[in-house]
């Protein structure tokens, strides 16, 4: 083994978005479409991806493995934060974009998992 320093990996932050988009595609893409008036391309769309259907009926999963993501993302994320970044100027601004690129990725994940959320558990309820 040898005594270099590894930079952190952006992997887990992509996984936190990857999981948080599928929320946005369950709940939040359906609802937009239904209130901007455009119900036959919502109609369309389950046509073509009727997985769609499947991922709303099990929002509780889905949301369940989201937040899941995201918690481990965040909890590496914020392990990573003291690790060393190596020692070489160039690698060093590399690693520091790296942290950064992966804490943006993370907050628009959380972002897209609460934006979600609202309309798959709340927006309803603030229609009827």
């Amino acid at each position: 083994m040898s005594g270099e320093v590894k930079a952190p990996s952006t992997l887990p932050a992509f996984l936190s978005l990857f999981t948080s988009t599928g929320t946005l595609i369950c709940c939040a893409l359906p609802a937009l479409l239904v209130s901007i008036g455009a119900g036959a391309v919502m109609a369309g769309l389950i046509e073509a991806v009727p997985q769609i259907t499947w991922l709303g009926k099990k929002k509780e999963l889905v949301f369940s493995i989201a937040a899941g993501m995201i918690a481990m993302a965040g909890a590496w994320q914020w392990h990573a934060r003291s690790l060393p970044c190596p020692v070489d100027p160039a690698q060093a601004r590399a690693c520091t974009r790296a942290r950064r690129i992966s804490w943006i990725v993370w907050w628009i994940s959380v972002g897209a998992f609460v934006i979600g959320a609202f309309f798959a558990f709340f927006a309803a309820g603030l229609l009827a």
